[in-house]
């Protein structure tokens, strides 16, 4: 089944025919099914692991591979003079349907429950980076260019949410010019954990367009187009959407939408077990280990924006960004039932039929045409979220942010609502003193 070119045949060079990587999905399957029932999912070689993962990815799953480096290796009493890396292959799938065909085929060996990161709408995986490492290369790199613009492309895809202090740009670097060098970068992508203000505080940023698209790929309907950017173009075009973003020919960016940067997962530093919000100097004096229950504290997008912060204004071309939040987690705070339930939705599919849209219930719709229609308490609620007058309880360390309406804007009047301040309430954790000593006595500081 597997073709060798080189004059040396070993399973570190075994490789799939190119023409094979052509053949209809059914057929690559067979392929796959017959590696992995003789193989048991290992290899030696770099080339057929990626050539088995586009396989395993066009029929709908994915392969993620673990390095297991051999130092030294014996054949009987003989030691060996070369050795090469195995690639141990595990499963993972995100559709039941898949998983069931797999396991019809004889293959056990795919985790139970289902994948708590990514999902794959058919054509591509969304998947988070877990980790970024530096590794010596020597070889060729491959160079693609596409009218006049180039790209370098890795075997996998394409990054975003760059503020991630763990995951992304900035975990690696302090700077663009330090990850990319004398390279022109005409455009940023803020991630739901950041807006245009908290990216505007790095100087570097300021000649960029911004981009708002982050959950653009939630596989969640209610979350749908909460991330959008509106540009101003003569047509509905690539050509027309480039230019916007280049800022050429008087095309340019009008608008970013997208979530409350404080709902973002990854907002402030926390703990990522029992999810306590700390400040920057505590978690480091606590040497990232959370007081509560030990777990591990990541730093959030905001301390680390304030790390690399070195302006205070924002560019005067800068477009303005509109902060908004799921209409239907709007009605589930009000009503107290799930997102997903028919309580919910069925408000939530009238206010769509009423006003044609949840941007427009969201930001145009008046608010006593949406009273009239599901009463008061809904509409003081979406009045609330227009006057930035909800209370936002930050996320952070993997969980995401949750809005509550204020008690006084629950008791007051449709026609009070003007009158009403909200009190703002300190949502970090503050550590025992007698905790730190015992962690720098410990030396863990």
């Amino acid at each position: 089944m597997f073709y060798i070119k080189d004059k040396e045949k070993r399973a570190w060079n075994k490789k799939l025919p190119q023409e094979f990587l052509y053949l209809p999905p059914e057929k690559q399957l067979e392929i796959f099914l017959g590696w992995w029932k003789g193989d048991r999912g290992v290899t030696t070689s770099r080339i057929l692991m990626n050539q088995l993962n586009i396989v395993a990815m066009r029929n709908g799953f994915i392969l993620t591979f673990s390095r297991h480096r051999v130092r030294s290796a014996k054949i009987g009493k003989r030691k060996a003079k070369v050795t090469h890396d195995r690639w141990q292959a595990r499963i993972s799938t995100f559709n039941k349907k898949i998983e069931k065909e797999l396991r019809e085929h004889g293959i056990k060996e795919i985790p139970k429950g289902e994948i708590r990161y990514g999902w794959w709408d058919g054509t591509y995986f969304y998947l988070p980076i877990i980790r970024i490492e530096r590794e010596a290369y020597d070889g060729f790199v491959y160079n693609l260019e596409v009218e006049g613009d180039s790209s370098y492309v890795t075997e996998s895809g394409t990054l975003h949410n760059c503020f991630t202090p763990w995951t992304a740009l900035y975990k690696e670097y302090d700077s663009l010019k330090e990850c990319y060098g004398s390279a022109k970068i005409h455009f940023l992508e803020l991630g739901l954990s950041a807006d245009s203000r908290m990216a505007d505080m790095i100087k570097a940023h300021h000649n960029l367009t911004y981009l708002s698209n982050s959950d653009a790929h939630s596989p969640h309907p209610h979350r749908l187009g909460r991330e959008f950017n509106r540009f101003e173009i003569q047509e509905a075009t690539f050509e027309e959407v480039k230019k916007a973003i280049l800022k050429r020919s008087g095309r340019k960016a009008i608008l970013n939408a997208g979530l409350d940067p404080r709902l973002g997962k990854y907002h402030l530093t926390a703990c990522t077990r029992c999810y306590t919000r700390y400040k920057l100097e505590d978690a480091q004096r606590l040497g990232w280990r959370c007081e509560r229950c030990g777990g591990i504290i990541k730093k959030g997008v905001h301390d680390r924006i304030l790390e690399l912060a070195d302006a205070n204004e924002k560019p005067k071309d800068r477009p303005p960004y509109l902060h908004l939040a799921p209409l239907a987690e709007i009605i589930s705070m009000v009503i107290g039932k799930g997102v997903e339930t028919k309580s919910v939705k069925a408000i939530w599919e009238r206010l769509l039929r009423e006003f044609g849209s949840e941007i427009n219930v969201l930001v145009d719709a008046p608010i006593e045409g949406i009273a009239k229609i599901i009463g008061e308490d809904i509409a003081k609620a979406i009045w609330a979220f227009r006057n930035e007058k909800l209370i936002v309880i930050p996320g952070g360390g993997g969980k995401y942010g949750e809005i509550r309406l204020p008690k006084e804007i629950k008791k007051a009047k449709l026609e009070d609502l003007e009158s009403i301040e909200v009190e703002s309430k300190e949502v970090y954790y503050k550590p025992k003193q007698s905790s730190i000593l015992s962690f720098l006595k410990e030396g863990r500081s």
